[in-house]
């Protein structure tokens, strides 16, 4: 049986339980919960197969510090863990009224070990402000080769995503984030003309030119009349896919009826070609995005 991958964070850090991005198959039934999201650190306690004991730190809106027991979401992750490992996770709990209720951790990164002697098999970049960018290429919408180099001189804010995603919280959420920048830049357009918008698949097996140039339409709104000037959409080739998502910490495993499992990854590029910002989940706003691009423009 063939095991997630483990991604690098930092020199140690081990990036773990992969966000599931797939359509889920069981329809709530009559329930007036919500599920909440929250971001937790801590310290590994202890861990069995299934729940983690975790010396977790204050989380505003949902708990004080304290030391208490959570339910994995992917319980194969129990092994990777290890007591006095230091790690983030999302806290995954459904809201009724004024308690909480099926809480549980997913998307764990340790970005601490308790044994440093472990190495895993995958080694991932962590995009840090400063890196420069390999030249990496890509075929677009229009079935060409394009290259990052090429957009030398302008600031390229950058995404993943693959078509076929049906959780509107991942890939649709960046593609939408991504039309309300593109927007929000045509009213400047003396900083329109300064930035470039690029979301790239990261399933170029499926998503075709043809199939991205009718995604990328849907969401500029031009549809068949878009001339894709100031955004791409593009994929690497198979052949150069492992490195291009392991430069940009992008984790993918197949999932379920040939969905993705993944993690997500929006970088701001500027004008040398080096990392200003990275995005690692989905809960950055497009406002302070396009305020950052505006600084960096200014600076």
């Amino acid at each position: 049986m063939s095991r997630k991958p483990l991604f690098l964070v930092a020199c140690i850090a081990l990036f773990i339980g992969l966000i599931g991005c797939r359509q889920n198959a069981t329809s709530p039934t009559h329930s007036t919960s919500q599920q909440k999201t929250f971001t937790i650190r801590g310290k590994v306690v202890a861990t069995n197969g299934t729940h983690v004991t975790l010396d977790g730190e204050d989380v505003p809106g949902f708990m004080e510090a304290m030391t208490m027991d959570y339910k994995l979401k992917d319980p194969s992750v129990a092994s990777e863990l290890h007591p006095g490992d230091r790690i983030t996770a999302k806290v995954l709990a459904d809201k009724d009224g004024d308690s909480y209720t099926n809480v549980q951790l997913d998307n764990i990164v340790v970005i601490a070990q308790a044994r440093p002697d472990y190495k895993p098999p995958i080694s991932y970049h962590v995009p840090t402000a400063g890196d420069p960018v390999p030249d990496f290429h890509l075929i677009n919408q229009s079935d060409r080769t394009i290259h990052l180099d090429q957009f030398k001189g302008k600031f390229v804010l950058m995404t993943f995503i693959y078509t076929r995603c049906q959780l509107a919280d991942f890939c649709p959420r960046m593609s939408r984030n991504f039309a309300d920048i593109d927007h929000a830049l045509a009213a400047d357009p003396a900083l329109y003309n300064q930035t470039h918008l690029l979301s790239v698949s990261f399933d170029p097996a499926y998503d075709t030119p043809k199939v991205l140039r009718s995604y990328g339409g849907a969401y500029t709104g031009n549809y068949t009349n878009e001339k894709f000037q100031h955004w791409d959409f593009a994929a690497p080739t198979e052949k150069d896919l492992s490195a291009v998502t392991q430069f940009f910490n992008v984790g993918v495993t197949p999932g379920d009826s040939k969905s993705l499992t993944h993690s997500l990854s929006t970088i701001l590029i500027g004008k040398d070609g080096k990392i200003i910002a990275w995005y690692p989940s989905n809960d950055w706003d497009p406002k302070e995005v396009v305020a950052t691009i505006r600084k960096a423009a200014i600076a």
